[in-house]
């Protein structure tokens, strides 16, 4: 079957029947990300759909720039909308978890109303995915294939230029995009057959060749698997079949969530941010259920990108089953009348505070629920916090430990707002979680 028609099949089954009448595609000039862009192109005028590209340029090697205009040239030449987006990497932090943090940060500020971002990963890029997870020692959440399609919720916006078309503003911005992935059934040398055959263009990027690359590495180290059955078909293949014993335990954790576990709420509704699980939570189910669960409520309290790591959490579950408490992936457990609470551990907040405005998130979740209080700080409660809040603590049932992480507003040294603990007006806070999932933990769970 031609990869137009495997495409075309890859985005029925991934977006259809009713398409977008707007997509967006990242392309980076490369082999695949320009082999995708043409197969949109035949693909878009067979339904109509209009395209919208998108070049994120790092600026981390001096070719950048020209591969970027390289692409606008094409898009001109098939008449498409394109756009360059620029970063300027500040030098701390990982190269390449800041590189993908920035382009996604930059897509989402430039999408628009456009809810679909189409990127070109392959089954090369899934192979070589599981086998650099493998060597980290990875559980089966980081070996299992990445999906075909993922929402994406970027938490700030990341500075950069933007240069080139954009795409119309919405009349209400909808929180975050779902990355798609139409290619995950194509190899690497496919795509780039597909361009030779049609005489297309692309660039080579020299660091897919630099062994200071962990990817470049897990590329050569493919061609010898390859002699011993482990090429990257076989690779991906397994990566898959892990991605369906993955989906069998999400469900499983979820279900038991909706059997064990609630969000704490004050008397006026509120959501404090704390969870809680009943004294046999975790004799309720098989231990590797029990652990996802507990895996899982810690990723979604941390807001982290990826929850913790497989040892660690065996140790923390231990733990927690037998009746401890303890810190892990910027959370706290402990207990009140024999239940297990989990929240912010203070430490991991303290010292954030923001200045409440329109555009306000504070621990990467919390936003002023109107502007009553525009021009007040928003940080953690504290000690000094806890002092205050005598009157409200006994109807919100959270212990010491837990309330220091609360959200709270503040003016002057006075404290205004707390929801965890009935002080202020209620409601004075929500959550982006609740936009971002609004099934709650259970809707997380069924998607992490």
């Amino acid at each position: 079957m031609s990869l137009d028609r495997r495409f075309a099949g890859a985005m029925g089954h991934l977006l259809g029947p009713d398409f977008p009448s707007d997509i967006a595609l990242a392309v980076s000039g490369g082999g695949d990300s320009m082999a995708m862009l043409t197969l949109a192109h035949n693909w878009a005028h067979a339904w109509g759909v209009r395209l919208w590209v998108v070049t994120v340029d790092h600026g981390l090697r001096p070719e950048s720039a020209a591969e970027a205009a390289m692409v606008a040239e094409e898009c001109a030449a098939l008449g498409w909308p394109h756009a360059v987006l620029r970063w300027h990497w500040d030098g701390t932090g990982n190269t390449m978890d800041a590189g993908r943090r920035a382009r996604l940060g930059l897509i989402d500020r430039w999408r628009g109303s456009i809810g679909h971002v189409l990127m070109a990963h392959t089954r090369d890029d899934v192979a070589e995915t599981f086998l650099m997870r493998l060597a980290r020692g990875s559980g089966i959440d980081g070996l299992s294939a990445m999906a075909a399609c993922h929402h994406v919720f970027p938490s700030e916006a990341v500075p950069g230029e933007i240069a080139g078309d954009l795409p119309p503003a919405p009349a209400e911005r909808s929180p975050g995009f779902l990355v798609v992935r139409p290619c995950l059934e194509m190899g690497r040398e496919e795509l780039r057959h597909y361009l030779r055959t049609l005489k297309g263009r692309w660039v080579e990027d020299p660091s897919n060749e630099d062994p200071a690359y962990g990817r470049a590495r897990m590329r050569r180290l493919m061609a010898l698997l390859e002699t011993e059955g482990l090429g990257r078909d076989r690779l991906a293949e397994t990566a898959v079949r892990l991605g369906s014993d993955r989906e069998a335990l999400r469900l499983r954790a979820a279900e038991l969530w909706g059997r064990v576990g609630r969000a704490h709420e004050t008397a006026a509704g509120d959501r404090s941010g704390v969870l809680i699980l009943d004294p046999d939570w975790h004799r309720q189910s098989d231990p590797a259920t029990a652990r996802r669960l507990l895996g899982g409520l810690l990723h979604y309290l941390s807001g982290a990108d990826h929850g913790p790591r497989a040892e660690a959490l065996d140790g923390f579950h231990d733990r927690v089953a037998s009746g401890g408490g303890g810190t892990l992936h910027g959370c706290e457990a402990a207990f009140r009348q024999g239940r297990l609470l989990l929240f912010r551990e203070q430490a991991a907040v303290a010292g954030q505070s923001e200045t409440i405005g329109p555009e306000t998130l504070w621990d990467g979740r919390w936003r002023p629920a109107h502007r009553a209080f525009d021009g007040c700080t928003l940080r953690a409660l504290g000690e000094n916090g806890w002092r205050e809040t005598a009157p409200g603590r006994a109807a919100a049932e959270l212990p010491h430990r837990a309330a220091l992480s609360l959200p709270s507003i503040w003016q002057d040294g006075t404290l205004l707002a707390c929801d965890g603990l009935n002080v202020g007006p209620g409601g004075s806070l929500r959550s982006r979680f609740d936009e971002m999932w609004p099934g709650g933990v259970r809707e997380f769970l069924l998607s992490h």
